[in-house]
Parts: structure tokens; C-alpha cells; sequence
């Protein structure tokens, strides 16, 4: 583990979100940062996930995902939907599903809804497009939560290399 590149990545500003994914009644939810506007027209998200993730599975067969942005409070949240997969993570959380069919979490301090429009591998990722289709500022007082905020709530300091040398990637 090398804490200087994780610090470094940490001065990234990106926010924390709940992914919300759907296929057909199959329905998952997991905490990601890595979410960013990519286009104004038309109106475009990108996010980045493990293609070895439960959700991804879904993401990629139901073609729908929603974000949900968290508010600086929610930290529990964030931790809740980052449990490992098989966890019931949306039995205890109030939700509904909006155009797409994907979760928007009720407590969330705004929700985009959107369709995959296209994926890309990015290393041990793979970065996924969506047109946003729908959204709402739910709380428009709140701060939304950081990454910087987490600390080491996703244990990812741990997956950064010790160097900056030449990957296998």
C-alpha cells in the first residue's frame, strides 16, 4: 500500500453516491465515487465500476442505472450500500424506482435516472455512459458528501500500487 498515492487520489473532488441498478425485477445498489457529467447535449453521466462486481452483471443486462447523491450527513449510507454483495442492501431503504426502473433512494439529496448508452474497459474497470433521462434535486439546502469525507471506509488505499512506475494495465 503506498498512503502517498492514496492521499494524493483523495485530493481528487468527487462526491459519493448510491448506484442504483435494475433488470426487470432484479434490482442492487452500491456506493461508487467515481460517477462525472460528460456532456451537456446531449445530457450524459459516466461512472466507473469493477466488471467483477454483482451489480455490474445487472448494470450490463438491464441497461438502466440511477445515481443518488449523498448529503454530508450520510455517511451510514454510504457504508450500508457498500457492504459486500448479497447483502440485502435495499430491503432497509426507502426507495422507489423512476423512469428507467432503477432505485432512487428516497432520502438521497438528488437523483439523476439514466440509460446505458455505451461501456468502455478502463483497466480493472469499465467505464460506463448513460444518457439521463430524469432527476431531482430532493434537499437543495444539503452539502453533498465527499470522498475525502469517507476516510478509509472503502479500504481502497490498499488497492493503489506503491509507484507511479509502468503498470501491467
Amino acid at each position: 500500500m503506498s498512503q502517498s498515492i492514496a492521499s494524493l487520489f483523495q485530493r481528487l473532488t468527487q462526491g459519493v453516491y448510491v448506484i442504483g441498478v435494475a433488470d426487470g425485477e432484479t434490482t442492487n445498489a452500491f456506493t461508487a465515487a467515481w460517477v462525472m457529467q460528460v456532456s451537456f447535449d446531449p445530457l450524459l453521466l459516466a461512472l466507473s465500476i469493477n466488471s467483477n462486481h454483482a451489480s455490474y452483471a445487472v448494470l450490463s443486462r438491464g441497461r438502466v442505472f440511477s445515481v443518488n447523491v449523498l448529503g454530508k450527513d450520510q455517511l451510514a449510507v454510504a457504508a450500508h450500500f457498500g457492504q459486500p454483495a448479497g447483502a440485502r442492501k435495499l430491503a432497509t431503504t426507502a426507495w422507489t424506482t423512476g423512469q428507467t426502473g432503477a432505485p432512487l433512494l428516497a432520502d438521497a439529496v438528488a437523483w439523476f435516472d439514466c440509460t446505458v448508452t455505451d461501456q468502455h474497459p478502463a483497466g480493472d474497470h469499465v467505464l460506463v455512459v448513460g444518457r439521463v433521462v430524469d432527476g431531482r434535486l430532493l434537499d437543495p439546502d444539503a452539502t453533498p458528501l465527499s470522498y475525502r469525507d469517507t476516510g478509509a471506509l472503502d479500504g481502497a488505499a490498499a488497492l493503489f500500487p506503491a509507484t507511479f512506475g509502468n503498470g501491467s494495465r
